[in-house]
């Protein structure tokens, strides 16, 4: 127990002092979370938006297979990743392997599933009267879809703090497809799992802390949002 007070101590310390490593690794880790989860949000809200509101052939069998992969592991995203960017795999040529760029991709295929499958399930959580009675006050197609988002917000946004927090905290994406390379693609999580080999307890601990920090206001945030959308729907 006494080990455990004094890591905790010393971590406290680097925190307190503005470690450069330390600081590094958490903007780093920052950087690519916001980056991947932008390019999925991109493609995650129309998809789940598309999943919710239209009605076309195969749209239950999609539906399925975007929830389905709500618990697709991490490592498994890696495992795909690596095979597609490494010199024998088709992508192998642009030399994304082991870069920033790379953890970004598997990023972005991690939050994905997350954030089409909340936008769906919050659009098919309105009230079917919203884009009736926009229908009806003469709104266009498009004029429609923007109505629903807008009742849809506090619930989109949920879905993307979502998606942002599973990325953060993961590891198996940016292990496998960022080589863990110290001041290039070393993360919070893959340097936590590296200091903890080495047996730099204090050091891992003083990077849990600003990752459990990060976690802890997403999770303030997302409350409040779903606070207000209660609030709304109230």
């Amino acid at each position: 127990m006494e080990f455990l007070w004094e890591a905790i101590v010393q971590a406290l310390r680097l925190v307190a002092a503005g470690d450069r490593e330390l600081l590094e690794v958490t903007v780093l880790s920052l950087q690519l979370s916001t980056a991947a989860t932008l390019f999925a949000s991109l493609l995650g809200v129309p998809l789940g938006f598309a999943l919710a509101a239209t009605r076309f052939r195969g749209r239950r069998l999609l539906l399925t297979m975007v929830n389905s992969l709500l618990g697709l592991p991490t490592v498994v995203i890696g495992l795909l990743g690596f095979a597609f960017l490494s010199r024998q795999g088709p992508l192998g040529a642009w030399g994304l392997l082991f870069t920033p760029t790379a953890i970004v991709l598997g990023g972005t295929v991690l939050s994905l599933p997350i954030i089409a499958a909340l936008t769906a399930s919050a659009v098919m959580g309105l009230d079917a009267r919203v884009r009736d009675t926009a229908l009806t006050l003469g709104a266009g197609r498009w004029a429609a879809v923007a109505t629903l988002l807008a009742e849809a917000r506090f619930a989109v946004m949920a879905a993307l703090i979502t998606g942002y927090g599973r990325l953060i905290s993961e590891v198996g994406v940016s292990m496998i497809l960022g080589g863990n390379i110290r001041g290039y693609t070393r993360t919070l999580t893959t340097a936590i799992a590296l200091e903890t080999s080495k047996g730099d307890f204090a050091f891992a601990m003083a990077l849990g802390i600003l990752l459990m920090a990060i976690v802890f206001s997403l999770n303030l945030l997302l409350g409040r949002l779903q606070g207000e959308g209660r609030g709304r729907r109230g």
